[in-house]
């Protein structure tokens, strides 16, 4: 069974990067049709997906962070890292990884994170 587990600072510093580690155990991220994302949910609001790194190592990313947003994995720890730069009090909120695969062409999100709670202040 895999699972995930998120690890971070909880307090980032405005104008700071945010680095967010997601450790996986009990698959490995390169199983082929496995993708590994990050998905956040601010205060109050819904969960917003940010990106994706694939089994192969392709990536994607949420357009309007895009510029802001990098994913890379270790296969030889079995983790993928999201680093997001220029961080605002926006960027407050839950931060999870979640596992994918496709399905009829939809994201079928088969395991989470429990999530981590990051701060932007100064």
């Amino acid at each position: 069974q895999v699972q995930l587990q998120e690890s971070g600072p909880g307090l980032v510093k405005p104008s700071q990067t945010l680095s967010l580690t997601c450790t996986v155990s009990g698959g490995s991220i390169t199983t082929d049709s496995w993708y590994w994302s990050s998905v956040r949910q601010p205060p109050g609001k819904g969960l917003e997906w940010m990106a994706y790194i694939a089994y192969n190592g392709d990536t994607y990313y949420c357009p309007s962070l895009k510029s802001r947003t990098s994913i890379a994995r270790d296969a030889y720890k079995n983790q993928f890292t999201l680093q997001l730069s220029s961080v605002t009090p926006g960027d407050a909120g839950v931060y999870y990884c979640a596992k994918f695969q496709y399905g009829s062409g939809q994201r079928r999100y088969d395991c989470w994170g429990q999530g981590t709670q990051v701060t932007i202040s100064s």
